[in-house]
């Protein structure tokens, strides 16, 4: 909520006609964090790995499969194959997530509301029909321009963010569910080795096969689990807390415009709740 303070610094006064057509949208750009953290993860673990010179003593096709398609494979029992399409793309998309702050949120809805209290509702529309990569302000201002009341537009727009948070935080818990399962294949693949290697204390040569998969199932699953699903699991829970304030941002203001409130009003609330915080 401290990006409000920026918004309500704002002289509503200062907002022209044609500022309303320049509205801060969000835009997708690469999340150097996200690519410098995971970057430099994997960078660290293969030097380790090539300054011990055994690189190649890592790599066991038979751990591979066990970790990897069995994390995958007991995943899949919980969850939908939607639902984990859904988290790939989510995955996907934290490489280039929607910049949009709180701040641009307050603003735009600032410039629509002093617009729509200047020209009219019905001239929203010429200016929704240019919004584009803002779902939820897009169906919020049509909600305006079709007449929908306040109290309704409320009650939409909530089950709305509702629906958006929910879908959203499906993704997560499938990665935190990844990020369980994970050390456990691998301890499961750790127990396989032993048995192997007690199994064959008069063959030497079975040995070393069966010690790799004991110790590299369980290397794997920690890898996995700590390096990749967890991280990604909190990132995403950070992005979904972030559009879930923009949005209601977007949906307080498009309530207001539906009351026809001075934008004054409007700048005021967000002023109010940016000093409780």
């Amino acid at each position: 909520m401290n990006d409000n303070k920026m918004a309500t610094d704002l002289n509503i006064d200062q907002i022209k006609y044609s500022d309303v057509f320049d509205l801060k949208l969000s835009k997708r750009r690469p999340d150097s964090t996200l690519i410098i953290g995971l970057s430099a993860a994997v960078c660290l673990i293969v030097t380790a790995l090539v300054l011990t010179g055994t690189l190649s003593a890592f790599y066991n096709i038979p751990a591979i499969l066990l970790v990897f398609l069995g994390t995958l494979a007991v995943t899949m029992i919980s969850y939908k194959s939607t639902d984990l399409a859904r988290t790939l793309s989510e995955c996907i998309e934290l490489l280039a997530p929607k910049s949009a702050n709180n701040s641009d949120a307050c603003e735009n809805i600032l410039h629509l509301a002093r617009y729509s209290k200047e020209n009219g509702i019905l001239a929203l529309e010429k200016i929704n029909n240019s919004i584009s990569g803002d779902m939820f302000l897009r169906r919020a201002i049509s909600l305006i321009i079709e007449g929908t009341n306040a109290e309704a537009l409320e009650k939409i727009l909530t089950q709305e963010m509702h629906e958006i948070s929910q879908s959203r935080r499906t993704s997560v818990e499938v990665l935190r569910r990844l990020a369980e399962v994970a050390p456990s294949m691998g301890l499961i693949g750790t127990l396989i080795g032993l048995i192997q290697l007690l199994g064959n204390l008069n063959s030497p040569a079975e040995i070393g096969p069966a010690m790799a998969i004991a110790l590299l199932t369980t290397f794997y699953g920690a890898v996995l689990a700590y390096m990749v699903f967890a991280p990604l699991a909190a990132k995403l829970e950070i992005n979904i807390a972030a559009e879930n304030t923009i949005n209601q941002t977007y949906r307080r203001g498009a309530i207001s415009i539906t009351k026809q409130e001075h934008p004054h009003t409007l700048a005021m609330y967000f002023h109010n709740s940016s000093s409780r915080y």
